[in-house]
């Protein structure tokens, strides 16, 4: 684009010396906000409807005059404007004639009795023309319907057409003023319409001009009547009245002359309703005023007058807040600007999806996006893992959107998830220390978010409880006495605790997860007691009561059917029997597993979840405790037999390996011994400890699960000899197996021993006599045999006997649903008989009636 030289044309009409936006002067402002306050203010009140373009010509052909008034109009607007601006000094007397004027309203009695009369004239007139009813009865009943309907144009279409529609059909002289009165008639209460009954004179007028003019006039009257009454009635309609001025000022209606003129005579009486009436006109067309050219410098001094009339006199407070939101409103006070940080366009693009973009209908798209990243650029992946870790950017809302792009995109950068889960549990962690307020929104949001990352599966469930007691136990004194980093009146914990809880606690109601948030419960219930305890909260400041609900919304949701702490006593002794219990289990286990008694306290808590999450853990370790001593030979029978077991197995699998393998495996034997005979020493780190905790973990387990185990005899049966059965009595058994027994009369029974000399087996009757162990639990053993027999047996018959039973009635029904034989003799046709005197064919052929 070209060029253009500035525009000074506003300064020469000033003068060559003048210059009306210097700084430092009354009327000192910046131009860039421009008179309206948006672009939809200045269309609706600059872009007008061209009627001229619609209308034919001869249907406002008595326009003449009214264009000759209004280049009058003009030019006193003109010279008005030039006269205010001319020189700095007028405007100063000006300002001290105010102070001094007090009755200024004795020069326009005159200008009063004209609108009076006006006034009077127009009643008049519409008293002839209602006596004339002639012609236009048809014409008269729409111009009322027309009027009818002007309080439902409530929009600038509306308006226009309504304009357009008057225009065209109802444009007579008696008409128009019919028009006047409705318009300046409007109800007090419809203070909407005042804009779009403005715009409507402000479209008819290229076309009738009178409207305008009337309409003025009787405003300008009814100002001044209210004015010089002085009365302290009806404020609504003197609001109407001076808003409906203002309006018109701004559709240019009204010449900015005369509104300054009004603001001025307010100004000059500036008590009770005058106060009311000057702040509603400056509320409505003050800003357009102050920012014309043409009315600036005047509009600048009355502001400053009203300013030192509120200083001068002591008013109400409502009177002054009045004052000061018009003032501010005309002229508001220079702002700072905000000064935007300029970013790269990458940084700017992330921004974009993550902040802005993101949501849950467009997820799938943002993580396409994301994949699309320069993820080898180190500056570009830091800045990208910064934006997610500052979830307080996003909407609350979209926090879970943010976590379930962390876990689409940890599947293609993994370690982008480490170090935002590391950024949230720090920026955690760095509120609780802070502990300022302007931070806690901050601190709501990545609770929630660490809350949805355990939903998304990137953290594990001991992180959640790890924060979660943090936060009802860090910087806490259990004393009870007040901490800088959690003050007795801070609650924000526990809302911490709630979010936390809220979004992700419905998932722990299983297994050791579920047994871990009953414990922190407990707990909590405690910190809860202790905040409400605490000397701050009295009668006249109360615990919040909002609090008290966020924490049973939450337990109501979690645990509906647990029983809540009544007193800070009660929830101390709920966790003193907790941790006792709790030290219990542990004192049982430590003795049950022969470990040493230095473990620590953290130790045996995960082997006790461990425990507990395997089934029936916690009868196991009751059986142990209860038979630790006859299990302990077992258990190191046991013990052995697994070394054994091992050893075997070693040895099996080193058989397998190859030649190679081998000369491998002795070179690193060989490597081993020469690094430790050189002098080198073990050092002990954190990772051995863990090792020997996992191995001792694994044997204890191995150990319980075989301890629980009951030890299984293996019957081998073995079948008799035929010859054996003929020397047994007739009142043995007959029992195939390694030891086969009867019994006689006498108090013994025959046990068949079998041995082995060399390749051959020998037989021995032995008599055991019943006294003895073994034969009372043969005889047992035999006993309950024959029983389970007969008891199957007694089942089979009763099955077989049902069975046959039900086939029988099945039978039956069968039969009884049968139709009745038909009897089919009846039926049957009677044999043929040949008529008398027909002839015989077996006599005429001679066959006797018989087939050759």
């Amino acid at each position: 684009m070209p060029e253009l030289p500035q525009d000074k044309t506003v300064q020469e009409e000033h003068g060559p010396g003048i210059d009306i936006f210097t700084p430092g002067k009354p009327g000192d402002y910046e131009l860039e906000g421009g008179i309206w306050e948006d672009e939809d203010a200045r269309n609706f009140y600059e872009n007008l409807v061209d009627l001229k373009a619609f209308i034919p010509a001869i249907l406002f052909k008595d326009n003449e005059k009214s264009g000759q008034s209004k280049d009058k109009d003009e030019a006193k607007d003109g010279r008005d404007g030039k006269h205010a601006a001319s020189a700095t000094e007028e405007l100063e007397l000006e300002l001290e004639a105010l102070d001094i004027t007090d009755e200024p309203l004795e020069l326009e009695g005159g200008d009063e009795v004209e609108s009076e009369e006006l006034a009077k004239k127009l009643l008049d007139e519409q008293e002839q023309e209602d006596e004339e009813a002639n012609t236009g009865s048809h014409l008269k009943l729409i111009v009322d319907a027309f009027i009818q309907q002007l309080p439902n144009c409530v929009n600038r279409d509306l308006i226009d057409k309504a304009a357009m529609d008057f225009c065209m059909n109802m444009n007579t002289k008696s008409n128009r003023r019919k028009l006047v009165r409705a318009l300046f008639t409007v109800p007090r209460q419809r203070l909407d319409l005042l804009p779009f009954y403005s715009r409507l004179v402000a479209t008819l007028h290229p076309c009738m001009s009178d409207v305008a003019e009337d309409l003025c006039s009787m405003l300008r009257g009814d100002f001044r009547f209210h004015i010089r009454k002085k009365d302290q009635i009806n404020i609504e309609t003197k609001n109407k009245t001076v808003r409906f001025i203002g309006e018109l000022a701004k559709f240019k209606m009204f010449s900015k002359t005369d509104t300054l003129h009004c603001l001025k005579m307010l100004l000059s009486d500036f008590t009770h309703h005058h106060i009311e009436m000057a702040c509603t006109l400056l509320e409505t067309c003050g800003r357009f005023l102050f920012r014309s050219p043409d009315s600036h410098l005047r509009t600048s001094v009355l502001l400053e007058q009203m300013m030192r009339k509120k200083q001068a006199q002591h008013l109400d407070a409502r009177y002054v807040t009045m004052v000061e939101n018009a003032y501010y409103y005309c002229n508001p006070p220079p702002m700072e600007k905000a000064v935007k940080k300029k970013r790269p366009p990458l940084q700017e693009y992330i921004r974009k999806l993550l902040y802005k973009d993101l949501s849950k209908v467009t997820t799938e798209k943002v993580l396409r996006q994301m994949r699309k990243l320069p993820w080898q650029e180190p500056e570009a992946k830091s800045y990208l893992i910064c934006c997610m870790i500052n979830i307080w950017n996003v909407k609350y809302n979209s926090i879970h959107c943010m976590a379930n792009l962390l876990a689409g995109l940890v599947a293609y950068q993994e370690d982008v998830g480490i170090h935002v889960v590391d950024g949230v549990l720090e920026d955690i962690r760095l509120g609780m220390e802070v502990n300022q307020p302007k931070f806690n929104q901050r601190r709501i949001s990545s609770a929630k978010f660490l809350g949805e990352l355990y939903n998304y599966r990137m953290v594990e469930s001991a992180v959640i409880f790890r924060t979660l007691f943090s936060f009802t136990s860090f910087g806490v004194n259990q004393d009870g006495s007040p901490s800088p980093l959690d003050p007795p009146e801070h609650l924000f914990r526990i809302r911490l605790v709630c979010t936390l809880l809220d979004t992700c606690g419905q998932y722990f109601d299983r297994g050791s997860s579920k047994k871990k948030l009953d414990c922190f419960l407990v707990y909590f219930q405690r910190y809860i007691w202790w905040k409400r305890s605490l000397d701050i909260w009295t009668k006249d400041h109360p615990f919040p009561i909002d609090i008290d609900h966020m924490i049973r919304d939450t337990l109501e949701v979690l645990r509906p059917k647990m029983r809540l702490s009544c007193s800070l006593d009660e929830a101390t002794k709920q966790v003193s029997d907790l941790e006792r219990e709790v030290l219990v289990k542990l004192g049982m286990a430590m003795e049950n597993n022969g470990r040493s008694s230095a473990m620590s306290e953290g130790e045996a808590l995960d082997e006790e979840d461990d425990d507990d999450e395997e089934e029936g853990g916690a009868e196991t370790e009751e059986q142990s405790g209860n038979e630790s001593e006859m299990n302990e030979q077992e258990e190191d029978e046991a013990s052995e037999n697994e070394e054994e077991d091992r050893e075997e197995e070693e040895e099996e699998n080193t058989d397998y390996l190859t030649d190679s393998n081998k000369e491998n495996e002795t070179d690193e034997e060989n490597n081993e011994v020469t690094i430790r005979g050189g002098g080198l020493k073990h050092v002990e780190c954190p990772e051995d400890e863990d090792f020997i905790q996992a191995l001792d973990k694994m044997m204890l387990e191995n150990l319980q699960q075989r301890s629980g185990e009951a030890v299984k005899v293996h019957q081998l049966d073995v079948a008799i000899p035929l010859q054996l059965k003929s020397q047994l009595k007739k009142g043995g058994s007959g029992q195939q197996c390694a030891v086969e027994g009867d019994s006689d009369n006498s108090n013994t029974m025959q046990f068949v021993m079998l041995t082995r000399k060399g390749n051959k087996q020998q037989y021995k009757i032995l008599n055991v006599p019943l006294s003895s162990h073994l034969a009372a639990n043969h005889f047992n053993q035999q006993q309950a045999e024959q029983e389970e027999r007969m008891r199957m047996k007694k089942l089979t018959l009763d099955i077989n006997e049902r069975q046959e039973q039900e086939d029988y009635q099945e039978m039956m029904q069968s039969l009884a649903q049968r139709p009745a034989p038909a009897n089919t003799n009846r039926e049957r046709r009677p044999r043929y008989q040949h008529p008398k005197g027909a002839p015989n064919a077996d006599l005429i052929f001679k066959t006797g009636g018989r087939r050759r």
